[in-house]
């Protein structure tokens, strides 16, 4: 390749990292296109949220039976 070819190569190199750059900036900054999906998008946080709570829940009722159950063991060692 002589000089003016790399040259050129480098050239289109640059532009399509800054077009990469700027496609992602945008995306990153830019409001949802359609009302719909902000809409949809909020929707799905709060249905992640109730999901959250109700595992956590799920976590303290087995906690409370793993621990009710070795009580439970413990009283009939003690027979």
């Amino acid at each position: 390749m002589s000089g003016g070819q790399i040259m050129v190569v480098a050239i289109v190199a640059l532009a399509m990292i800054a077009m990469v750059l700027k496609a992602r900036y945008q995306s990153r900054h830019s409001a949802p296109a359609n009302p719909e999906a902000g809409a949809e998008t909020l929707r799905l946080r709060e249905e992640v949220s109730e999901l959250k709570e109700r595992l956590k829940v799920l976590e303290r009722i087995t906690v409370e039976k793993e621990n009710s159950l070795g009580r439970q063991i413990e009283e009939l060692r003690d027979r």
